[in-house]
């Protein structure tokens, strides 16, 4: 009986965030006919959140685009794969020391609302000065530790909580997978793997755009 209540609240749900309303963002790419059905699987889950988040002040993203925003772009624009990575490396930057990082390397503000402009493709217009340390290194710190490969860039916070975020969901995917939990031992294994791709590109990310020069 409860498997089949979930698999009709699952299909309620789903049927809802198909149809879609233009007041969230993530409906005009969940809707787009051009967009595959496995990316929209992948940006269904933010469509359903975007119904909590814009719907209350407290939840409004420092970035511009938003959070959700920007993993919808990187699912859209790069498959639920690598779009999953990015979008994980988006949320763990999005913390208290965003706004230090983003003055400390030159960025730029959005000007309606002053939010901090970060797009999904980099180019010369919105990325850092540069350092003269290691992109691949970095990976292959934060692939060996999640999280030393900001560290080892400057961004010691970033790498904090990259380190917190893969601890918990892998600690949670590991609790699940034991205690035989067929629905939460997929979702914290894909959050987990998502964290450490993450963190392997946040790492050379953060290091060939997001520090400025070392003095």
């Amino acid at each position: 009986m409860n498997v089949f209540l979930k698999i009709l609240f699952f299909s309620f749900l789903v049927g809802a965030l198909l149809h879609g309303r233009s007041k969230y963002p993530a409906d005009t790419v969940l809707t787009n006919p051009n967009t595959s059905i496995v990316r929209k699987l992948g940006i269904l889950p933010i469509a359903a959140w975007q119904r909590f988040s814009y719907n209350t002040d407290f939840l409004n993203c420092q970035f511009y685009p938003s959070c959700s925003n920007y993993g919808t772009q990187a699912i859209h624009h790069y498959g639920v794969l690598a779009g999953s990575a990015l979008t994980a490396d988006r949320i763990v930057r999005c913390n208290p020391m965003a706004w230090y990082y983003h003055v400390r390397m030159g960025g730029q503000f959005h000007a309606p609302d002053e939010r901090l402009i970060d797009p999904v493709i980099i180019d010369d217009q919105h990325s850092g000065p540069g350092t003269n340390r290691s992109p691949l290194f970095a990976a292959a710190l934060s692939a060996i530790i999640p999280g030393a490969g900001r560290v080892y860039a400057g961004r010691w916070y970033d790498g904090l909580m990259g380190f917190i975020l893969f601890a918990l969901t892998g600690t949670n995917a590991i609790n699940s997978f034991r205690q035989h939990r067929p629905v939460a031992t997929p979702v914290f294994v894909a959050l987990a793997v998502s964290i450490y791709a993450g963190e392997i590109y946040g790492a050379y990310r953060t290091t060939k755009y997001y520090r400025p020069p070392d003095k």
